[in-house]
């Protein structure tokens, strides 16, 4: 049977989709290296790693062009939210899935999609007036690594549960249906069946929840205090990639400017990463 002149239609229209959405991804990446160039070759990779400090508006020989604790900050901030975010948000699929009645499942999904909806100024602003003096009044400054951390582990719960939970309602009702007819509870058929076969979505939800944490800006520059240096605790001050790029991008010229976008070309290398890990557990789990 020869395709219907719709599906053509339609193949071709998916087609050229794709292609324009990978187009500018491309275009994104190479506007970010043409930009990094004057730095990198100025500068030089090796400098924005083993320099001591960030102060590079004295230009490359004597300015000191260091990402480190940018870096520092950006990882242990996303790694510490997505620790936080992930048990909530599986707990939370597997509430709504499973042990919730239909009306409160739906009514709890709502908030979880609510939470989704915010701004993330919002985000930021709670917690620079409510957040950060609690931490200050256990330990100061209060704008710290931790209220980062809180504050961004708010913001992917829902990405982490609400995929997640999608991932678990995907799984098919035979293999549920198969571990009822064997006597199992429903803890061990959640645990030996249900989290398996819904193991490749969760494992996406996390990943793509990283990458929000990674990405975030205002709700991290409003909350963390910003300053460039690497921490020694939780309650110590931070500042994150992409704050540091809203924080100076607007007075940054020659060198300067272009090590920022230094800054964005390897928070593009990391989002990359993270999608093509994201895409090896999918394919990886489906041969499984």
């Amino acid at each position: 049977m020869y395709p219907l002149p719709t599906d053509a239609i339609l193949r071709k229209t998916l087609r050229t989709t794709a292609a324009v959405a990978g187009g500018v991804m491309l275009l994104i990446f190479a506007f970010l290296a043409i930009e990094s160039l004057p730095a990198l070759r100025s500068v030089g990779f090796a400098r924005f790693f083993t320099d001591p400090s960030w102060h590079p508006a004295g230009g490359a020989q004597v300015g000191r062009f260091s990402l480190t604790p940018m870096l520092v900050g950006t990882l242990t901030a996303a790694v510490g939210a997505v620790l936080l975010a992930t048990p909530l948000g599986i707990a939370s699929a597997l509430f709504c899935a499973f042990y919730a009645p239909p009306r409160a499942g739906a009514a709890y999904r709502g908030l979880i999609e609510l939470l989704a909806g915010i701004p993330s100024v919002i985000y930021g602003f709670w917690g620079l007036v409510v957040l950060a003096p609690l931490i200050r009044h256990w330990q100061p400054p209060g704008q710290s690594l931790l209220a980062g951390v809180l504050i961004l582990s708010v913001m992917i719960l829902p990405t982490v549960a609400l995929l997640a939970e999608s991932s678990l309602r995907s799984v098919p009702r035979a293999y549920l249906q198969g571990a009822a007819a064997l006597g199992l509870s429903r803890w061990a058929t959640i645990r030996g069946v249900a989290l398996p076969a819904a193991r490749s979505g969760i494992v996406a939800a996390i990943l793509l929840a990283t990458g929000r944490a990674l990405g975030e800006t205002m709700a991290v520059l409003m909350v963390t205090g910003n300053v460039a240096r690497v921490p020694g605790s939780v309650f110590d001050p931070i500042r994150t990639l992409t704050a540091n790029i809203a924080l100076e991008l607007g007075y940054a010229l020659d060198h300067h400017r272009s090590a920022l976008f230094v800054s964005g070309l390897l928070l593009m290398v990391m989002t990359v990463i993270i999608v093509i890990a994201a895409a090896w557990s999918g394919r990886r789990h489906e041969h499984a």
